[in-house]
């Protein structure tokens, strides 16, 4: 009996060796289960999940190439995604909103990244804007602004980096002087998704004296005299939306456009922020989930040596690791989601940890995939190089570590603890 043991053991301790584990146990089951983005969801957040990824792959992935390419603003696309709640998805419903939660905007934001990660990228963005005049507006703002914006029968863009200033955004320099009942507004905004085909503008300008207490928040509206737009800047991702610079020389806005009163438009812009971050964050993950997809798919059909890339235990274990980063960045956006929307005290910080984690990690990941794909991966036939493209820019905007590192001893109410 003790020979029979010790040898049931020495058989167990070889399975282990050569076992399936770690990398190979994801190997084995399949990567694609592995990364699943509908696991920890309820139903009724895997409906509308479901209904964003078969969006995505109906409406976007097939035009995706041509957008990037041709750099065409897909109008009329959007207009049918807002049909189904995703331009307004996070406001309320009384304006047109569907009235979702933070998280539920991440999960759907991830999905149709899938099939375009730059236009998902400009719709979370308008979300963000739509949100903020939800939020913060009056009454009459509300329910004038919000319907035709929800429904992106008009678009929004968010105006808050000038020429010289990014990260330290509270030393704007746009000016806002009010003349009876208007602001004269003069200065630039640079870098402007939607710049110059948006029809609403959320401006942040100087309306006192330096410093964060000094901005304040004003929609302007396209065709108002006195604004206009920079040349369309060439960038290496993100074409499917036009990017501007916002020029503004006397123009005049009606006070009745103001968002909040009159000082308050750095928190306005900071609490905006803090969902933008989840939202970018969580196009970097379709990106990367598509770009594991790709690279799975490519390494089963590409055979060298006589066999598929599939059956190299190398390339097993990096698919593997990018398979781990991807699921960390995803319950790492999940919980920061969570936290914005219980407004916890510690949601701004795991907002822009998030945003950091999850945008790096999740560039890794495209960047692999390319990788296993070799030469091919560079050619603008195969999709995964768009993914490389549209997901670097996210680890430079909306900059989280500012916001985690710097000291807001002269505002009353933080952007940051």
């Amino acid at each position: 009996m003790l020979r029979g043991g010790c040898q049931r053991v020495g058989a167990r301790l070889r399975g282990l060796r050569r076992g399936p584990r770690g990398p190979a146990e994801i190997a084995r089951r399949g990567v694609v289960s592995c990364i699943d983005p509908s696991m920890g969801l309820n139903e009724e957040q895997k409906e509308f999940q479901k209904v964003a990824f078969n969006f995505a792959a109906r409406e976007m992935a097939p035009h995706m190439a041509e957008w990037d390419q041709k750099e065409l603003f897909p109008v009329d696309m959007m207009r049918k995604a807002a049909q189904l709640g995703f331009g307004g998805v996070y406001v309320r419903t009384d304006v047109g909103g569907a009235g979702l939660s933070r998280l539920d905007a991440s999960i759907i934001f991830e999905a149709l990244a899938t099939g375009c990660t730059s236009t998902t990228a400009y719709m979370s963005i308008h979300n963000m804007c739509v949100w903020m005049i939800d939020h913060f507006g009056s009454e009459e703002q509300r329910h004038r602004l919000c319907p035709p914006l929800c429904t992106m029968e008009k678009f929004a863009s968010y105006c808050l980096t000038e020429p010289g200033s990014g990260s330290d955004a509270a030393s704007l320099m746009t000016s806002a002087v009010r003349q009876h009942d208007h602001y004269i507004l003069n200065g630039s905004k640079a870098f402007i998704s939607g710049g110059g085909e948006a029809d609403i503008y959320v401006v942040m300008c100087r309306t006192g004296g330096p410093g964060p207490r000094g901005v304040s928040c004003i929609v302007v509206e396209k065709g108002t005299p006195g604004l206009s737009f920079g040349k369309k800047e060439k960038k290496v991702g993100w074409n499917s939306q036009p990017t501007r610079a916002v020029i503004f020389e006397d123009c005049a806005v009606p006070v009745a456009n103001r968002i909040g009163d009159e000082g308050q438009g750095f928190l306005i812009a900071m609490k905006g922020l803090n969902g933008g971050r989840i939202n970018v964050a969580s196009c970097s993950l379709g990106a990367a989930h598509a770009s594991v997809v790709l690279a799975r798919d490519y390494l089963k059909v590409r055979k060298q040596f006589g066999k598929p890339l599939a059956n190299n235990q190398y390339l097993q274990f990096q698919l593997a690791e990018m398979a781990a980063r991807l699921v960390a960045s995803r319950l790492m956006i999940r919980t920061a989601a969570m936290a914005l929307q219980e407004e916890r005290e510690d949601a701004v910080v795991l907002c822009s940890m998030a945003k950091l984690f999850a945008t790096d990690e999740c560039f890794v990941i495209c960047n692999q995939a390319l990788q296993m794909h070799g030469g091919y991966g560079y050619l603008k036939d195969y999709a995964v190089q768009q993914y490389v493209r549209d997901s670097r820019v996210h680890q430079i905007l909306e900059d989280e570590k500012y916001c985690c590192l710097q000291s807001w001893s002269d505002w009353s109410e933080p952007a940051c603890p």
